[in-house]
């Protein structure tokens, strides 16, 4: 049949002749949404100059805007055949563009962004305006992959979302924006459940209270929900899972981990992007890849939990991840045996990221540069040994300049700091990774181009760059981010404010919280019994991204939501019980510019006590070491002392025992990493580990209204000696605490009320 080219009211009208159930338009805003029977759903802006086409009894985007239905226009062909039409016509300029991956964007901009020149305060902007910067960055430099932090209403996403399709729409071919997310789905202790009243997205602990569960199943139900409600939201590449294996207990991230147990990690990894990227029935264009699916981009291609000193490579201070056991490969086990390996029909995680550290001597050639830079890491294990694919994206800001020791916010070049910009981008490909986090710059990638094109010959810079590009839209075909990118409104809320996810995501919150003490049975607490809720010092805390955490007093959850339980009473002589509510230690990041003032190296102990600690087991000498920006490559902190910001919690824990005579105590400890309990275990008769859930689920498990089945997903050390002196790299190699009832707090160690747990779970995972 030969091809058309119709005003879609004339080709709906042709085809309604011969066929009742023709495709239909409807209009809002200035945006257009084809419903067709048997296709997807269309959505476009009369304004772009994309168009409808008109082929048998199906339309077709006009995405190029050349009046013929190119094979990458063609929604019934498979993604791959889509992607190769689509790259034969790209230029250099628009391939450079998808290997970009944007700063956060925030909704509304932030003071570093502007609005017609002026900050957001200061102008007749909406939340959900485009930025002056965005503007640029979308269309000069060709971006297409944005990094949507953080928004407060789901309103703005959907209105900031079309206004970005909209903008882009009629440039490069018709190439969407995708939308990138960190986690969205945590849960704090300040809100209140209330199934499908008001909540925008469904709440769940962060992964390692997911990972206290011990069930992969429901992993794979947050990842098929979760996908359900990014999509919702018009993202389509979510940046976790964070599979990586924490096996230093002081290890900063930990919280996003699933432990420092690889078989479990491992299980929880294909879970995750499974639930992910697998699209319900219904929705899919090719296998089970389709509309319902998002992108899953596991990190960080690895070997990251085992930092020395358990500081983190997001600094300069941290750059180091070192091996002392010899138990790198273990740290790999996660991606290739999890993540690559999935069971319900995508076969592998899409996407990786890979991790900012520098592996300290783990390259056989020699070379020491961050995993981002590495022919070795990237090349012959990810590329190679492990047959992956998909996309490699670096974490972000990798090729920039740092400027200082202890900034956040600057570059991490770690390895190649003598590189220029545009070499590093050189380095990043050569490796064989495919898009840079945090760069909406187009220049250093063409230069990159530039680099390749002296060394190899500019054909060869030519299929360099169109490998990556290839990869990167194969991935946006099987989303189907090309039929509609658009969002409406009231179907996002259907989906956002879902009940049914709600009550999930709190169950799963439930589930999470461990108990680990119950003594003579004090827990569950009887309703309205007479509770002193002690209120809790909040510390000064620097801000890492700037600003800081003001010291203050309150009540460390609403009292009022307290009250729906017990009756709150104004001193220990008046309740029957105390209820008392501390997070874990924090003792900061293991640097101190103020050591270095004074002629130390700046670096100091990551304590997980409250009291001050002096670190007189450190090793004598680091074993990594050295950055151009400090005078010693030697990091060792033997000797120093350390405070606890919160040492303030500990004692509230001590005073409120003091105050209640033989009353109980009920402890609820917050933390996502393990901590010494011998400051505050002796005090308390019950106590339950929140890993990041609602005060509500707690108050829920003291009263009884649900039973704790969590398991420890983590080792609680005796001592700061052995934190000290086991291997960063080596899981389950500290001495546990043993508390007063005798029980040990080792890995997979959980209560009900029944006593210790025993179970199919613990028989598989205990270690």
């Amino acid at each position: 049949m030969k091809r058309c080219l119709l005003p879609f009211a004339l080709a709906c009208a042709l085809i309604s002749s011969c066929n009742t159930q023709s495709p239909t338009e409807t209009e809002s805003g200035g945006i257009v949404v084809v419903s067709q029977k048997n296709g997807p759903r269309l959505g476009y802006c009369k304004e772009s100059g994309v168009g409808i086409i008109t082929k048998g009894r199906h339309a077709f985007k006009d995405l190029n805007r050349n009046g013929e239905l190119d094979p990458y226009e063609d929604w019934r062909l498979s993604p791959e055949k889509r992607t190769e039409d689509l790259l034969m016509q790209l230029e250099i300029e628009e391939m450079a563009g998808l290997m970009l991956c944007s700063h956060m964007q925030n909704l509304p901009g932030t003071d570093i962004n502007h609005y017609g020149g002026k900050i957001f305060t200061e102008s007749d902007a909406n939340p959900y305006d485009l930025t002056d910067e965005q503007l640029v960055f979308l269309k000069k430099d060709h971006c297409k992959s944005v990094l949507l932090a953080r928004a407060d209403r789901l309103s703005d996403i959907v209105k900031w979302n079309n206004n970005v399709q909209r903008y882009v729409e009629g440039t490069d071919h018709g190439i969407p924006v995708i939308l990138l997310s960190d986690p969205r789905n945590s849960a704090s202790s300040d809100m209140i459940f209330e199934a499908g009243c008001g909540g925008e997205i469904s709440r769940w602990p962060n992964s390692i209270g997911l990972a206290a569960t011990f069930d992969p199943e429901l992993v794979k139900q947050f990842g098929r929900i979760s996908a359900q409600e990014y999509r919702a939201l018009g993202i389509t590449t979510s940046l976790h899972p964070q599979v990586d294996v924490p096996t230093d207990p002081r290890y900063w991230r930990y919280d996003g981990t699933f432990g420092d147990n690889v078989a479990l990690t491992t299980d929880m990894a294909r879970a995750y992007c499974d639930g992910m990227q697998t699209s319900p029935k219904g929705k899919r264009i090719s296998g089970v890849w389709g509309y319902g699916s998002v992108n899953a981009m596991a990190k960080h291609w690895y070997g990251y939990g085992a930092q020395e000193g358990g500081r983190d490579s997001h600094f300069a201070f941290g750059e180091y991840a070192v091996y002392p056991g010899g138990n790198l490969a273990m740290h790999m086990l996660p991606f290739s045996e999890g993540a690559m390996k999935l069971e319900d029909g995508t076969g592998s995680v899409s996407a990786v990221m890979s991790t900012y550290s520098l592996l300290w001597d783990q390259d056989p050639s020699g070379e020491n540069v961050a995993v981002s830079f590495s022919d070795y890491f990237i090349g012959k294990q990810l590329r190679g040994d492990c047959g992956f694919d998909g996309v490699v994206c670096t974490d972000w800001d990798v090729t920039f300049d740092c400027t200082g020791m202890d900034g956040l916010g600057k570059g991490k070049p770690w390895g190649v700091e003598d590189l220029s910009v545009g070499e590093r981008h050189f380095r990043v490909l050569k490796s064989g990774a495919d898009q840079f986090g945090g760069c909406n710059d187009i220049e250093p990638v063409l230069e990159a181009c530039g680099i390749w094109a002296e060394k190899y010959g500019e054909g060869a810079a030519m299929e360099r760059f169109q490998a990556s590009a290839r990869r990167i839209l194969l991935n946006m075909f099987r989303v189907g981010a090309f039929e509609n990118p658009y969002l409406d409104f009231d179907e996002s809320r259907a989906v956002a404010g879902c009940a049914e996810f709600m009550e999930a995501g709190y169950q799963a919150q439930l589930k999470s919280v461990v108990m680990l003490k119950n003594a003579g049975g004090v827990l569950p607490v009887k309703e309205r019994l007479k509770v002193w809720f002690p209120v809790k010092h909040y510390p000064y805390v620097p801000g890492l991204w700037g600003g800081f955490t003001p010291e203050r007093y309150a009540y460390p959850a609403d009292t009022a939501l307290v009250s729906k339980f017990f009756e709150l009473v104004d001193s220990p002589e008046e309740a029957d019980f105390a209820l008392v509510m501390i997070d874990g230690p924090d003792s900061g990041v293991g640097y101190d510019e103020a050591d270095r003032a004074k002629g130390g190296n700046g670096y100091v102990p990551v304590s997980l006590q409250y009291e001050d600690y002096t670190a007189e087991m450190a090793r004598e000498h680091s074993i990594a070491g050295g950055n151009p920006l400090e005078e010693t490559a030697d990091r060792s902190y033997k000797g120093k002392t350390v405070s606890t910001r919160n040492r303030d919690d500990m004692v509230c824990v001590q005073k409120t025992r003091a105050a209640l005579g033989n009353k109980p105590l009920v402890l609820v400890v917050k933390s996502g990493r393990p901590l010494v309990f011998s400051e505050i275990e002796p005090y308390a008769d019950a106590i339950l580990l929140n890993c990041g859930v609602q005060a509500q689920a707690i108050l829920d498990l003291i009263g009884g209204k649900a039973e704790p089945s969590g398991l420890l997903p983590m080792q609680m050390p005796a001592d700061m000696a052995t934190v000290e002196t086991q291997q960063e790299d080596v899981p389950f190699d500290v001495k546990c605490y043993t508390d007063s009832e005798g029980h040990c707090y080792d890995y997979a160690f959980g209560m009900n009320w029944s006593g210790v747990i025993s179970d199919a779970r613990t028989a598989k995972y205990a270690r």
